[in-house]
C-alpha cells in the first residue's frame, strides 16, 4: 500500500514541480521525477533531522522564507 501512496504522491509531485519549472514531460517521466524527488527530498529531511534535531527546522523555516520570497518576486505584483 506504500508503494501506491508513493506513487500517488510522486505523480502530484512530478506535477507540480514539472509545471512550477515550466518542463514539458510525458506521463511516465513525471511521476519518475517527482517519486524520485520525494525519495531524495525525504532523505535529506531525515538526515538533517538526524543531524541537526530542531535546527534543521530552523534551516526548513528560512528555506522556506527564501523560497517564498522568490515566489513573490517572480510572480508577485510589479
Amino acid at each position: 500500500m506504500q508503494i501506491v501512496a508513493l506513487i500517488i504522491i510522486g505523480a502530484a509531485a512530478g506535477f507540480i514541480a514539472t509545471r512550477a519549472m515550466r518542463l514539458e514531460t510525458d506521463i511516465p517521466t513525471t511521476i519518475a521525477i517527482g517519486v524520485i524527488g520525494a525519495l531524495i527530498g525525504g532523505l535529506i529531511l531525515r538526515v538533517l533531522l538526524t543531524i541537526t534535531g530542531w535546527m534543521a527546522g530552523f534551516v526548513g523555516a528560512v528555506l522556506g522564507a527564501m523560497a517564498l520570497i522568490w515566489l513573490w518576486r517572480r510572480y508577485g505584483p510589479r
